[in-house]
């Protein structure tokens, strides 16, 4: 990794945005949703998760998104602040706009995850949202994919890349590309094309990078040419079989950590937290992706995002107890 970036990353202050929102699991785990008597809460959403990630191992981050101004957006509002979260440029969202809500089974088998995304009031972020912001004051600015699929949301996200480039910090875009949230597989693959071009670090699963290839089978075709280009590091993700990493210069190959996963959310979230915080704090490159892949495996093992994420201590005790990484295909 170059020595700039490094740098940069080092302040451990980021931007992030994206969604927050309200996550319900059916309680006890193992529960289908359609028999469940009871369920627990607790926040949700991709930006805000990888928010707490970070918050919980260390770093500071500040997240820039709209929450419905109502009780829902409020229980966001007070989790992020639970979190120490810094919300100063979370705005409320009033009409008829309500807040992303997602009801998840903690389970592996015939699992079940049902999102709520009509009317989204993250969606609703505007020019005005990530305009005043100090981009210089921040490490990087970290997103995900989901907030470039509407309007107005798509073109406050590339207004706020405009801006933080000329204030010279780092873009870091996890491609999180679901497909329900957008209105054309064509109009997505355009838009993830544009946002890769103009970003330093990039992270996306096989599928994802196949997708902005146009071929399922080029993925990693894709991965190696913004690698070669544009962007400082790219990380390709193939799941149980671990993890290519590129940069102009080498490709690093890892395996993951097995676990008892309880569900197959949060990993990605959890992945770039955890990723982001160990480079911030002076972690190589292959060490930081590893402790990345320990803290997704911490999450999938346990009920849960936002929660569920790894302290410090928490990490390093699953990195001492566990008997260490599969070995890279």
């Amino acid at each position: 990794m170059n020595k700039q970036l490094q740098a940069q990353l080092a302040q451990n202050n980021f931007v992030v945005i994206g969604r927050a929102g309200m996550d319900f699991y059916p309680d006890p785990p193992g529960t289908k949703t359609e028999e469940a008597v009871s369920f627990f809460a607790s926040l949700g959403g991709s930006s805000a998760n990888i928010c707490v990630a970070i918050c919980k191992l260390g770093g500071k981050a500040a997240l820039v998104t709209r929450v419905s101004d109502d009780a829902v957006g409020r229980y966001c509002l007070n989790q992020l602040d639970y979190y120490g979260v810094d919300r100063t440029h979370v705005h409320s969202e009033g009409g008829e706009s309500r807040n992303s809500l997602a009801v998840v089974e903690s389970r592996m088998e015939d699992h079940q995850s049902v999102i709520y995304r009509n009317g989204a009031a993250d969606f609703q972020m505007d020019v005005a949202d990530v305009s005043g912001i100090d981009y210089a004051g921040y490490s990087a600015l970290i997103t995900t994919g989901t907030v470039l699929a509407a309007e107005p949301s798509r073109t406050a996200a590339f207004h706020a890349f405009e801006l933080a480039k000329s204030a010279g910090i780092p873009l870091i875009f996890d491609i999180d590309y679901r497909p329900y949230s957008w209105v054309s597989n064509e109009e997505a693959a355009k838009t993830y094309s544009r946002a890769g071009k103009m970003c330093d670090i990039i992270i996306g699963n096989d599928v994802e990078f196949g997708f902005m290839a146009g071929d399922y089978e080029k993925g990693l075709d894709k991965a190696r040419e913004l690698a070669s280009s544009t962007a400082s590091i790219v990380i390709y993700k193939m799941g149980e079989l671990g993890a290519i990493t590129l940069t102009p210069d080498e490709e690093i190959r890892t395996g993951i950590y097995p676990v008892t996963a309880l569900k197959p959310t949060g990993a990605g979230d959890s992945f770039m937290g955890g990723f982001i915080a160990s480079l911030a704090n002076g972690s190589t490159l292959h060490d930081a992706v590893m402790r990345g892949s320990a803290c997704a495996s911490i999450v999938v093992a346990n009920v849960g995002c936002a929660p569920a994420m790894p302290t410090q201590t928490e990490l390093d005790a699953f990195l001492s107890a566990h008997a260490g990484p599969t070995n890279p295909e």
